[in-house]
């Protein structure tokens, strides 16, 4: 039996009854980066490759106990902030996890899932982008959910204003994923105060559920492996292209799952 130590992230999100994002997919993307995966859920979702039917918020106090029972007893190298359904929930993680701000904190802003159904409302784009945003190490919002958070449409000349319009809000960095834009290419931008990086992949055909989910525990996964963030993100840009390769279709709508299993990084 090994006795070295194993790199910890803990994922603070809803639960996927599909297993395409969410936990589900947060967990599986931990385990592709030998990282042992710890959770709180705030949402528990009836959904499949279909569409969203239901939503059931999580208590603060549950949400709060499942935080604090994982940070009291695991050394979390890395936190990824996914679904927070309500102003409320956002509210309390911001206030739990204020005692542990050595911990690098990734937030991915989910407001609509891929099929189009919301998982938030503009209360709580307000409350991430008030609460929030001042306290993440990185957020990795899509082109509508950075549109959500500022207020203002954004087209392609527009990416690095956005970016920079989410760093003035208080966020460390940003990580913004030009996948919703037209184009052969999928353009992201990585935006520090100290620094600037493009990144350019040819873009796959489908369509596909869990991306987000899947990119920001990858990155959380990297950061809790003591990579940069540079490198974290760059290794997590290219683990979901491999795991959009090997994506498949589970369901009987055309919405198809990312293959994280077989992307796995060693």
């Amino acid at each position: 039996m090994s006795h070295r130590p194993v790199p910890i992230a803990l994922t603070i999100a809803g639960s996927d009854s599909g297993g395409g994002a969410g936990i589900q997919a947060d967990l599986r993307t931990f385990a592709a980066f030998g990282v042992h995966g710890t959770c709180a859920i705030t949402a528990l979702t009836a959904q499949n490759t279909r569409g969203v039917d239901a939503v059931q918020t999580a208590t603060r106090l549950i949400l709060r106990a499942q935080i604090e029972a994982v940070l009291v007893d695991f050394r979390v190298g890395a936190i990824k902030l996914g679904m927070l359904a309500t102003p409320a929930l956002a509210r309390e993680v911001v206030a739990v996890l204020a005692t542990h701000r050595r911990i690098p904190l990734i937030l991915d802003p989910v407001l609509v899932a891929t099929t189009g159904a919301r998982l938030g409302t503009q209360a709580l784009a307000t409350t991430l982008r008030r609460d929030l945003l001042p306290r993440v190490d990185l957020v990795t919002p899509n082109i509508p959910e950075a549109e959500a958070l500022l207020g203002r449409r954004i087209r392609q000349r527009d990416m690095q204003a956005a970016a920079t319009g989410l760093l003035d809000l208080g966020a460390r960095a940003v990580l913004l994923k030009g996948g919703h834009l037209a184009g052969d290419e999928v353009v992201d931008l990585l935006l520090t105060r100290q620094a600037r990086h493009w990144f350019r992949q040819r873009r796959l055909a489908g369509e596909h559920h869990g991306t987000g989910c899947t990119l920001s525990a990858a990155i959380a996964a990297c950061i809790s492996r003591g990579m940069t963030l540079e490198a974290a993100v760059e290794t997590a840009i290219g683990f979901v292209q491999d795991a959009l390769r090997a994506g498949y279709r589970p369901g009987k709508s055309r919405l198809r799952v990312l293959g994280t299993g077989r992307a796995r990084v060693d």
